[in-house]
């Protein structure tokens, strides 16, 4: 393979749909994407400022800012619509969206389990549903989700959040065969411990300890994951599904 075919993607005019894509990972992915030369759709649920920002700051590149709520599978359905409508296509999908509602077991309230597992799940789902059937017609496509090393390191205070993230795994493995004869892969991006806003409680309430879990000793920053997206998203994976990939700079348990 020559030099120059290396600084060739394949992303150059695809389409990407990404949720929650107005802060944090999401918007480090959507930003990624497209400077990748992607079209790329984002999704918010309530912070339309901050959705507004991430366009406005990247106004260089084709960036679409949509409300909606995961949750509402009607909702999702109408997005990819209108999106297939201007676009003519969907290349690309990342859910990303996803909520976290930590507590030990016993004082769960059950709006931290319904809301946790309706976005993280189920908005997995409703989102995908609605895009599989373009990225079948095209008998091409890539749908990367982003899960966590929580899926499969439990931790204390994250049964639900934990069940959800394992939920979506295994989602990404039987929707991988489920999708490989259409030609469409599917993948997933664990995170480790990032420097977020949804991770900052962990981050601040014991640094050292986080720290001492973590090989490389370092806090991940939300540009590694979405450069794990971006590579899963190129022609160079095109080889690659039904895989977890971890970024997490060697996390280890307890």
């Amino acid at each position: 393979m020559s030099s120059a075919n290396l600084t060739d993607a394949g992303l150059s005019g695809g389409v990407a749909l990404v949720t929650g894509g107005s802060r944090g990972i999401g918007r480090a992915i959507v930003e990624v994407l497209a400077a990748a030369g992607m079209s790329v759709t984002f999704t918010y649920l309530e912070n339309a400022a901050a959705a507004m920002e991430v366009v406005e700051a990247n106004k260089q590149f084709k960036i679409t800012a949509e409300p909606l709520d995961v949750r509402n599978a009607g909702g999702c359905s109408e997005l990819v619509e209108k999106l297939v409508e201007r676009e003519g296509k969907v290349d690309l999908l990342v859910n990303n969206a996803g909520v976290i509602r930590d507590n030990p077991l016993t004082i769960l309230e059950e709006e931290d389990v319904r809301l946790v597992l309706e976005t993280n799940v189920t908005g997995a789902f409703n989102i995908t549903r609605a895009v599989a059937p373009h990225m079948i017609a095209a008998r091409a496509g890539r749908i990367v989700n982003i899960s966590s090393v929580a899926g499969e390191k439990g931790g204390r205070g994250q049964t639900n959040y934990a069940a959800s993230k394992g939920a979506l795994n295994a989602f990404t493995r039987s929707l991988a065969v489920e999708l490989a004869p259409r030609g469409i892969t599917v993948n997933a991006v664990a995170p480790g411990v990032i420097e977020t806003e949804m991770s900052r409680e962990v981050r601040e309430r014991a640094p050292e300890a986080v720290l001492s879990r973590i090989l490389l000793r370092r806090i991940g920053q939300p540009a590694d994951i979405a450069h794990a997206v971006w590579f899963l998203a190129s022609r160079y994976a095109g080889y690659i599904t039904g895989e977890i990939l971890h970024v997490d700079g060697g996390f280890k348990m307890e």
